[in-house]
């Protein structure tokens, strides 16, 4: 019976560590990704000769996003260096496409620049709206692998999709949002 208390002492110590690193963690990660943001913004917002901010970093598009893509990529393989738990898949070449994870990571770093996600389409609750929601994956699926320099026989229906997600919401599509 001693061994059982002691042995549950020991557990209520592991735990207590464990719990308090787990804390110390989350309490600091708003502000490591606050730093991050905050220098990504320092590199890339476009300003005018005043120093007045004309672009945000996560609104620049063509060549203007190319550091930003870079940067990101930079990120991602950070990351899967970093912990194999972030790597989806490898291919035969040796690349690393990363987990959707990183993606969400990368969402809370532009949400802290200021970036405002859309919110979920209005009715979101109705089968217009789903399929709504659904044919955004897909866009942003097919642009992804399009972006990383895949070839896919999808890229010949993405500006159906594209039609289709204005029929259904009333707005074009914006990748950027």
């Amino acid at each position: 019976m001693t061994n059982v208390i002691q042995s549950q002492a020991i557990d209520t110590g592991i735990l207590s560590i464990a719990r308090e690193a787990l804390v110390e963690g989350v309490t600091k990660t708003g502000a490591v990704i606050d730093n991050y943001s905050n220098a990504i913004a320092s590199v890339f917002d476009r300003k005018d000769t005043n120093g007045n901010i004309i672009a945000k970093w996560y609104d620049l598009e063509g060549k203007e996003k190319k550091g930003i893509i870079a940067e990101k990529a930079l990120f991602a393989n950070t990351l899967m260096d970093r912990d194999a738990k972030f790597i989806k898949s490898i291919d035969v070449d040796g690349k690393r496409t990363p987990t959707a994870t990183v993606d969400t990571y990368w969402q809370r770093v532009k949400i802290a620049s200021g970036y405002v996600p859309k919110g979920k389409l209005k009715g979101a609750n109705d089968v217009d709206a789903k399929t709504a929601t659904e044919l955004k994956t897909m866009i942003n699926r097919i642009l992804g692998a399009e972006e990383a320099g895949q070839e896919c026989h999808a890229s010949t229906i993405l500006e159906n999709l594209k039609n289709n997600y204005f029929v259904l919401t009333g707005e074009a599509y914006n990748a950027n949002k």
